[in-house]
């Protein structure tokens, strides 16, 4: 039997097959950036005017895209880290989606043996 060095249908087909099942087992998944940070009250009479390391927070914020648009969002800390995940589970997706593209190129491409 001749081998071309490339994967069979089989194999790619079950490669493939594999990628959906991790996408698929994935629960959130969403993009944007998250940021933490502290700030200052305004008051002239608290702590955090006058001392850099006494300012307020740290406060969990969420910036995305919305219709176009770009979003701001204060998250509390167990939303925090839901969007977290959820944003390595997008670039995870993202990743796999990429594989997922080659693998199916490498079966588009390979050479059907002929019909008799």
């Amino acid at each position: 039997m001749k081998t071309t060095g490339k994967p069979s249908t089989r194999r790619l087909r079950q490669r493939t097959a594999k990628l959906r099942r991790r996408i698929s087992a994935m629960d959130y998944a969403c993009s944007g950036t998250l940021h933490s940070r502290t700030k200052t009250c305004g008051q002239a009479a608290c702590r955090c005017a006058t001392d850099p390391t006494a300012r307020h927070g740290p406060y969990h914020e969420w910036s995305h895209r919305k219709d176009g648009r770009l979003v701001h969002s204060t998250l509390a800390p167990a939303q925090f880290s839901l969007v977290q995940r959820a944003i390595a589970n997008r670039r995870e997706i993202e990743r796999l989606l990429a594989l997922w593209e080659e693998e199916s190129t490498l079966e588009i491409l390979q050479p059907k043996p002929p019909t008799p």
